[in-house]
């Protein structure tokens, strides 16, 4: 049996065994829900919306057809975790192409863990000259391992547990699954 095989075999269990912690329709009405808060709070400060990928990828998508005003869009690529578990040292993939002087800057990303990643795009935003920057995550694990960080807009908060589905991942997979769901035993 090849990596791969093995990899596909131990994602079709993890799945089977996961608990689900939020629904297909339940992430759907709290990214409608957050969508509404970000439209209030920001609709006119020229908002230049920029996705952390990968983990961005599903929940900027449904994000961005619930904000119902004009906006740039763009994307950042760093990561911690490059398909394992557990989070290494910041790797810088991707730079945003649109400029970041002067502009209000949403970060949209899939969890807020330690806040390690977000923290660090955050400064580099600053240092490019953004006016302001927020962060929105799909979920907020709670624990108090935070580096002093918090999200300003937050759709669900999930428990201590490793989580994956709408932009998380397991070992790389899973991103698609279409709920929240946490490992068990993790």
């Amino acid at each position: 049996m090849s990596k791969l095989d093995t990899l596909l075999h131990e994602c079709w269990q993890v799945k089977e065994q996961a608990d689900c912690l939020y629904s297909k329709e339940q992430v759907h009405q709290a990214v409608e829900a957050l969508a509404a808060v970000i439209t209030e709070q920001l609709s006119d400060s020229n908002l230049l919306v920029l996705g952390v990928m990968n983990g961005a990828i599903i929940p900027m998508g449904l994000l961005l057809t619930e904000l119902d005003f004009p906006l740039q869009l763009d994307y950042i690529h760093a990561t911690r975790y490059r398909n394992k578990t557990s989070g290494g040292k910041l790797k810088w993939l991707a730079e945003p192409r649109i400029d970041l002087t002067e502009r209000h800057i949403l970060l949209v990303d899939d969890i807020h863990d330690e806040g390690i990643t977000l923290d660090e795009i955050k400064k580099y935003c600053l240092k490019q000259g953004a006016a302001k920057v927020y962060s929105a995550v799909l979920v907020n694990k709670r624990h108090d391992r935070k580096n002093n960080t918090r999200a300003d807009f937050v759709a669900l908060e999930v428990p201590d547990r490793y989580v994956f589905g709408f932009g998380m991942d397991y070992k790389g997979m899973l991103r698609n699954a279409p709920g929240i769901y946490a490992v068990k035993g993790m």
